[in-house]
């Protein structure tokens, strides 16, 4: 049985299709997640970023999973953890989830690849590609379930970007955040977290270095993850360790 364990709650990955990545969680870590907060997360998959948010302060955490594998995956985590009220699991297509409510800030680290190689695993497929959460359908839930001053948090590709950028701001959001994760300081950013507001602002941009050396977390990244990874549940100067 696959189960990731964290310092405050275990994530259950056993048929999910996809299983937990640093990217994933690092981005998790850095939710803007204010106490308090309603949250949607979109495409929960094992409900790990849903975890995180509850971890962070979210009053409500409202988590939609397409596939019946990863729902029930998600559903055991949320009763397993400590945070079981304010998480809630829903087995739906996220285009047909009929929000009764606008939500402070909603997270997605939703399929990506769009006319890619696919695998023969039919869930990773359905985790990793957009046929079934094209970017413009993402954008329109978000466009119905956002409250006005809320703010709309996603994990892609560094090359995607600018479509998915060009994309919001036809839907009227404007990117006010941008970090783009790299493995090593000589590694180029493959990945980027994005955050989207209504609202224009001047874009912060910056760029997170996950390792500074084989197994050895940044400096940068370690703050982020200080408080969620075992590896750092005893004071270490290293950070060395595993994370399960």
């Amino acid at each position: 049985m696959s189960i990731f364990h964290f310092q405050q709650f275990s994530v259950l990955q056993q048929h999910s299709g996809m299983k937990i990545c640093t990217d994933a969680v690092l981005f998790g870590a850095m939710a803007p997640v204010k106490r308090g907060d309603e949250v949607l997360d979109i495409g929960t998959g094992t409900g790990v970023l849903a975890l995180m948010a509850a971890q962070l302060g979210a009053a409500k955490v409202t988590a939609v999973e397409l596939t019946q594998e990863a729902f029930n995956e998600a559903a055991i985590n949320f009763d397993n953890s400590p945070w079981t009220e304010r998480l809630e699991a829903v087995h739906q297509a996220i285009q047909s989830f009929a929000a009764h409510q606008q939500y402070d800030l909603i997270i997605s680290n939703p399929p990506f690849f769009d006319n890619h190689l696919k695998t023969s695993d039919a869930l990773r497929n359905t985790a990793r590609h957009t046929d079934q959460l094209p970017f413009t359908d993402l954008l329109g839930v978000v466009g119905q379930s956002l409250a006005p001053q809320g703010l709309f948090y996603l994990l892609i590709p560094a090359h995607a970007v600018a479509k998915f950028s060009a994309l919001a701001l036809t839907a009227g959001f404007y990117l006010i955040r941008q970090t783009d994760f790299r493995g090593f300081a000589h590694n180029e950013a493959k990945v980027s977290a994005l955050t989207f507001s209504r609202t224009a602002a001047v874009l912060t941009a910056t760029v997170l270095t996950i390792y500074q050396s084989h197994n050895v977390y940044s400096p940068d990244s370690a703050a982020y993850l200080a408080d969620f990874l075992l590896r750092f549940a005893k004071a270490s100067d290293t950070h060395v360790g595993t994370d399960r």
